[in-house]
Parts: C-alpha cells; structure tokens; sequence
C-alpha cells in the first residue's frame, strides 16, 4: 500500500508541475498553422500562379491563350529587359556594400566603451527611417531633390553651387536611389552588428589587446571574422531586397531619365499592369526569382571559406 501510495503521489505531482503539458502541442500546431498558411496564400501559391500564367498570353479581357516558352524566348530578345536586370543588379551591388559597410563602420563606432550611454539613442536614431513608408520617403526625398525647387539644391545654390541634376540625369539619380535605399535599410543592419559585436567573448579581445594588436587588426581579424555568420544573414537578405526595389525609383523617376534606374519591378509593372501583358510579366518575375535564388546560392557557396561558425 504505501507503494502504491508513493507512486500515485508522484504522479500527481507531476501533473501538478506540467499542467498545460497536454494543451501546449494543439497551440503549438495552430500557431505554426497559421504561420504556413500566411506563406502559402501571399509567397508559395502567387509563386506558383505566377509560374503558370508565364505559359500563357493573357491581358485579362479575352481567354488565356497557351503560348508555351514564347514569354521567355521573347525576353531573351527583350533589349530593355534585359538592360533593366543589368541596372538591377548593378544598384544591387552598390546598395548592399553600402549597407554592410556603413552598419558595420556605425556599429563599431557605437560599441566602443566610451559610448555605451549612447547605444540606446543611436540605434533608435538609425532604425527610425526603416519603420517609415517607402512610397512616403520617396515622395519627401523627390520634393528635396528636385532639379529646381529642391531644398538641397537651394543651399547649394547660397554656396554658389549650380543646380545638381539629383533625379534627372542617369548616373546622378540612379547614385541618389542607391543612397537613400541605403540610409533607409542601414538602421537594419546596424542593429544586426551592434548586437552581434556585443556578443564577442571579452577574453578573446583582452587576450588580442595583451599580444599588442591594435584596434583595426583587432577588428579585421578578430571581430569580423567571429560576426561573419551575421554578415552573412544581413548581406542575403539586403540583396534579396534590393533586387526587388521599386518603390524609390517608380516614384522618383518613373525608372527614368530613359530606362537609367528601370529596375526589373519597374519593367515587370510595366509589362504586366500597364501593357496587359501579364504572362509576358509574369516570365518577368520568374526569371528575376531564379536570379534571386542563383545569386543567393553563389552567397553560401562563397560562406563556406569566408564565415566561421564558432
């Protein structure tokens, strides 16, 4: 009996010690549920619509018509398609350098002792502008850089600077997109390295400073390379984005002045909503997805020499 009395006490105690035991896997399942069917309806079904409208000549009003290869034959032969992925990926490059070597310069700069009051300040400062409206900086940032009555160019012009033409020639307005992509995305990987400096053992960096290394060896050789998986994560998901931009050069310059900053997103629209054209824009966007996915993978191919796991 006082086995028996033990062993049903011990049981108790155990359901006493775990008592959701039983409902947390449903609200496990039903919030990983609700996570696959957000990416299924708005990532993995439009994907796949996507792939088989390319099949298709289709402007809405009359039946879709099954054309087989015919979109991507024909973009292979698209002249201004095919300039506008290379203006993609060209601004693609510049942004993400940009990106990882200005939040990577900031973050250091912040996590030096001598500024530890100030890590809160700075990090709400530089991620403020990811938290606005692409469409609204876009618009602010087209009134302030317009070739007449933009403020930039009227203090230039109190320093008797002439009229820079910002939007309206191509160097200058694709350089303007790929600096303000940056200084809105910048706040992003900032707080990434800020938090992933914070990380490196204190040991290693005393251990560095006793051997006499300086505050550049140290970095180079000690900081990056054990943040390298977060460079890593902050570089693929910038290039992911910015070989998506839109928003700033549709609004800016209409992918103007000619097709200078006409990314993919830009041709797409055009084909697909502004032509009717929407198999032709489809084919668009699948072959921007494959480009995506290839330069992605060439990222980790290259991570397996460049980044240390600890």
């Amino acid at each position: 009996m006082t086995a028996v009395t033990a062993e049903m006490r011990n049981t108790a105690v155990k359901r006493r010690r775990h008592p959701t035991a039983h409902g947390a896997a449903p609200f496990g399942f039903a919030m990983i549920a609700l996570s696959v069917l957000f990416v299924a309806v708005f990532t993995a079904i439009p994907i796949v619509a996507s792939l088989g409208l390319s099949f298709f000549s289709w402007d809405v009003i009359s039946t879709p018509e099954f054309v087989g290869l015919q979109n991507y034959q024909r973009l292979l032969h698209d002249g201004p398609v095919l300039k506008s992925f290379g203006v993609t990926l060209g601004m693609a490059v510049a942004i993400v350098v940009l990106q990882l070597t200005i939040g990577l310069a900031l973050a250091v700069l912040v996590n030096q002792r001598k500024l530890v009051w100030a890590r809160t300040a700075f990090r709400t400062a530089f991620y403020l502008p990811l938290l606005a409206s692409t469409a609204a900086v876009s618009i602010f940032m087209g009134y302030l850089f317009d070739y007449k009555f933009g403020v930039v160019n009227y203090y230039l012009g109190l320093l008797g600077i002439p009229n820079v033409p910002w939007l309206t020639s191509g160097f200058a307005a694709a350089t303007t997109i790929v600096l303000i992509a940056v200084w809105q995305q910048v706040g992003f990987t900032f707080v990434l390295f800020v938090a992933s400096l914070m990380s490196v053992p204190t040991d290693v960096l005393e251990a560095a400073q006793i051997d006499g290394a300086g505050p550049l060896r140290t970095l180079f050789r000690i900081k990056v390379p054990l943040i390298s998986p977060t460079i890593l994560f902050a570089a693929v998901v910038a290039l992911i984005n910015a070989m998506q931009l839109f928003d700033q050069p549709y609004i800016m310059t209409k992918g103007g002045p000619g097709s200078a900053t006409t990314t993919v997103t830009i041709a797409m629209y055009q084909k697909g909503f502004q032509n009717l054209q929407f198999g032709y824009g489809s084919a668009i966007a699948i072959v921007l997805l494959a480009a995506i996915l290839v330069i992605t993978g060439l990222q980790f191919l290259a991570a397996r020499k460049l980044v240390f796991y600890q």
